[in-house]
């Protein structure tokens, strides 16, 4: 396994390298060993501004550029994060830490997406439009929009870091991706790559930021003239803010929030297979997956069962050192999160629900932890938890089963399983979310998918062709042939 290297982590503005104007750096901590894990640059509101300005002065020729050189550029991105994953991903373990195989699923799902962007580079097409006008040839014209901001998020640094930069770049976009202060290093590599690539300066530019001054750093980017589109993935505390900072300067934005993915198991469901897939929607990456399986609504008839089985298999998760290759479950991003988690779990059970396995912390540990019992008067029952928590709620039938996973504000990922595929198929199209798998985890991702919620998990979609709309300009464009009659 590779060991990453502690060094500064510096700006990446207009094809250069460089410290924050002001020269201030912030340091991270590794959330399991408590050592530092890196120092990066400390960016303000006028690099932020150089960062927007650089990518501005490099979008006449990017985005008119052919779209055979985007995608060999992207292509090639993809290889390097490839090619870099073993140290990236240790990157991953010493920032955030995600386990070594979480950050090589990273960097594996990272590079596909920018293959995937690179796909797209000849998918932007038009539509003639039949006139009413005599000789008038009308069109529909899709245009790169602008420069792009991306803010990503530290929970699956790589992954999502990428997807904020891929399908804006394919389109002829530029971009500045502004990092999250939890995982700099992580999010500079992703720059990195396509610096590396080839991009021409400023196409991609990097911003990172001491966690105090994200509020600045954030208003100054949205405000920016030549900024066309946001597009954010983390809290909906945050994604409001953002929103509406958008909304005060006309920025269109694209958002992807928060999560309470519920998992509806009825009474004729394959419960190892339903089990499976809740051992992996819940306890994956400790729980910090905004699709992460969060509640899970059984009926009644087979819930014992299934309580049963789900608690055996999260008892037999590794729970530890997450550099160590047989971890399953590494340390929570911070001892804040470990208390939150802790909070819910104490509050569930002073409410009268059951502890079926973990339950307590061990320093920045949190073992896999299945409640029963769970009731609306809960806090566990309606507040994410992004941890390794997963509480069972009881019902009778399908309806109540809709009733309650869509008691929820949030509507980004569910799943159904059941043995009747036509029953379980209309229980999916009843719950409100933008994603629903029926007999799958609701921990899904594929590069080439819609992806996005519904309610207040955001609104938007990222992925394959749905991109094309939110990072494109449709615009009304026609040809006169011929002399034409004016009423004036």
């Amino acid at each position: 396994m590779a060991t990453a290297q502690l060094e500064l982590q510096r700006l990446l503005i207009g094809g250069q390298w460089t410290d924050a104007s002001s020269g201030d750096s912030f340091e991270r901590t590794d959330p399991f060993t408590g050592d530092p894990a890196g120092t990066a640059a400390a960016a303000n509101r006028d690099d932020a501004r150089a960062a927007a300005d650089a990518a501005a002065a490099a979008f006449p020729e990017w985005s008119t550029s052919p779209p055979s050189m985007r995608r060999e550029l992207l292509q090639k991105a993809a290889a390097l994060l490839t090619e870099r994953a073993e140290g990236i991903a240790a990157i991953v373990t010493q920032e955030t830490g995600g386990t070594f195989g979480w950050g090589m699923f990273n960097c594996q799902l990272a590079a596909g997406m920018l293959g995937e962007a690179a796909a797209q580079t000849t998918a932007v097409k038009g539509e003639v439009i039949p006139s009413d006008v005599p000789g008038l040839l009308a069109m529909g014209v899709r245009q790169p929009a602008g420069v792009v901001v991306g803010i990503a998020p530290w929970n699956a640094p790589v992954i999502l870091g990428t997807r904020a930069v891929a399908s804006p770049l394919a389109y002829g976009n530029t971009v500045v991706l502004k990092a999250s202060p939890v995982c700099p290093r992580t999010q500079a590599e992703i720059a990195r790559a396509l610096d590396d690539a080839g991009l021409p300066p400023g196409v991609i530019n990097l911003i990172t930021h001491d966690p105090g001054d994200t509020s600045d750093v954030v208003e100054e980017l949205i405000a920016h003239p030549a900024v066309r589109r946001i597009n954010f993935t983390g809290s909906t505390r945050a994604g409001r803010q953002v929103a509406e900072t958008a909304a005060r300067h006309l920025k269109r934005v694209l958002l992807e929030l928060g999560g309470k993915a519920p998992m509806v198991v009825l009474a004729d469901a394959d419960l190892d297979e339903a089990v499976a897939a809740a051992k992996f929607g819940a306890f994956m990456h400790q729980g910090q997956i905004c699709m992460s399986t969060e509640r899970i609504v059984v009926d009644r008839s087979v819930s014992g069962d299934f309580a049963a089985k789900l608690g055996e298999k999260a008892r037999a998760l590794k729970v530890g050192d997450p550099r160590e290759p047989d971890t399953h479950i590494g340390p929570l991003v911070s001892a804040t999160a470990v208390e939150r988690v802790n909070g819910l779990v104490e509050d569930a059970v002073s409410r009268g629900a059951d502890v079926i396995c973990g339950g307590e912390p061990d320093g920045p540990l949190f073992p896999p932890t299945v409640l029963t019992g769970v009731t609306a008067e809960m806090r566990v029952y309606s507040e994410e938890s992004f941890g390794p928590v997963v509480g069972i709620v009881d019902v009778d039938g399908p309806d109540e089963a809709v009733r309650v996973a869509n008691d929820t504000e949030y509507g980004l990922a569910a799943a159904v399983f059941g043995g009747h595929v036509p029953t379980a198929l209309d229980v999916a199209r009843r719950i409100e979310s933008g994603i629903c798998h029926v007999n799958g985890s609701t921990v899904h991702d594929e590069a080439q998918m819609p992806f996005g919620g519904v309610k207040a998990s955001g609104w938007g979609r990222f992925g394959g062709t749905a991109a094309l709309e939110e990072f494109t300009e449709l615009r009304w464009m026609t040809v006169q042939h011929g002399s034409r009659q004016y009423p004036l």
